[in-house]
């Protein structure tokens, strides 16, 4: 099985969980859904936070033209949803996330956790970047972009 890539670095504990997955490189279109979704100023925040934040090859995996979708001003609030379905409060490491049978997530619905081995996932995406460390939190980032459960009026 594979082994989460830990890369925590010293140098982005000052930075908030947005600015250190802006600063990894690999998440670009998460901050700018973030942004999007009016999440910025939560996310610059104290916290604490744990994100797990899908890499740019999760979304592009989306089916075509869904991300375009969500980026339209009138889906803010299902794109804001489906963030808040990726963010945990409270700093937790991959350790302590793989304990879990289910992660509360911001977005108010459960998502569920496996542990295979050395191996994490959050409602079926893995857990491929570990323990990113920030002032305000961790951010480990997924090989998916995992879709809430429609909600029931």
């Amino acid at each position: 099985m594979t082994t989460p890539q830990n890369t925590q670095q010293t140098e982005t504990s000052n930075l908030s969980v947005l600015d250190t997955v802006a600063a990894n490189g690999s998440f670009g279109i998460f901050g700018r859904a973030v942004e999007q979704a009016g999440l910025k100023e939560t996310l610059a925040g104290p916290g604490p936070f744990t994100v797990f934040a899908p890499t740019d090859a999760a979304f592009d995996s989306l089916p075509a033209g869904k991300l375009d979708d969500l980026f339209k001003p009138e889906n803010q609030e299902q794109l804001s949803s489906i963030l808040k379905y990726h963010i945990v409060n409270g700093r937790r490491s991959v350790a302590d996330v793989g304990k879990w049978d289910a992660a509360r997530t911001v977005n108010g619905q459960p998502a569920p956790i496996k542990r295979e081995g050395e191996t994490v996932s959050i409602d079926g995406a893995r857990i491929t970047v570990a323990d990113l460390s920030s002032a305000n939190g961790f951010v480990h980032g997924i090989d998916k972009v995992n879709l809430p459960a429609a909600k029931q009026n």
